[in-house]
C-alpha cells in the first residue's frame, strides 16, 4: 500500500499541475489567435475571443495558485470582508436577475430558428450562472474561515 503524500508533496504536485496547465492555456491562446487570423466571420471571431480571454484569465488564476503555494499564502480576514460583504450580496442578487433575464430571452426565441442567438444566449446564461456560483462559493469560503460570520 502506498504511503500517503505529505502536505509538502501535495503542494509540490499542485504547483507542477498548475504550471503544466499554464502551458496548455498558452497553447489555447495560440490556437484561438490562429483561428482569429484566418476568419473575419463575426460569430467565429466572437467565440474565439471569448475562449482566448478565458484562457488568459485561467493562466492568471493558475499563477495565483502557484504564488499562493510557493510564496504568498492567501489570507482572508474579517476586515477584508467587512466593507465588501453587502456589495457582494447585492452583486449576487444582480447575477440571479441576469440569469432570470437571459433564461426568459432563451425561452422566448426557442423553436423560432434563431439558432445563433440561442447559442449565444445559452452561453450567457451559463456564464451568469458561473458568476453566481463563484459568489456563493466565496461565501462558503468565508463561512469556512469564519464560521460565525
Amino acid at each position: 500500500m502506498a504511503k500517503p503524500l505529505t502536505t509538502k508533496e501535495i503542494r509540490e504536485d499542485l504547483v507542477k499541475r498548475m504550471q503544466h496547465w499554464q502551458v496548455v492555456e498558452r497553447q489555447s491562446v495560440a490556437s484561438t489567435t490562429a483561428v482569429l487570423e484566418k476568419t473575419s466571420h463575426p460569430l467565429l471571431r466572437l467565440v474565439m475571443e471569448i475562449i482566448n480571454r478565458d484562457s488568459e484569465l485561467h493562466e492568471r488564476i493558475q499563477q495565483f495558485i502557484v504564488d499562493a503555494v510557493e510564496t504568498k499564502p492567501i489570507t482572508l480576514t474579517p476586515e477584508d470582508l467587512a466593507d465588501v460583504s453587502a456589495p457582494l450580496d447585492h452583486h449576487l442578487r444582480l447575477e440571479d436577475q441576469m440569469v432570470e433575464a437571459v433564461n426568459a430571452s432563451v425561452e422566448a426565441i426557442r423553436g423560432h430558428k434563431m439558432l445563433i442567438e440561442e447559442y449565444l444566449l445559452d452561453f450567457l446564461v451559463q456564464d451568469e450562472k458561473k458568476h453566481a456560483a463563484m459568489l456563493r462559493s466565496l461565501d462558503k469560503v468565508k463561512r469556512g474561515i469564519y464560521p460565525y460570520a
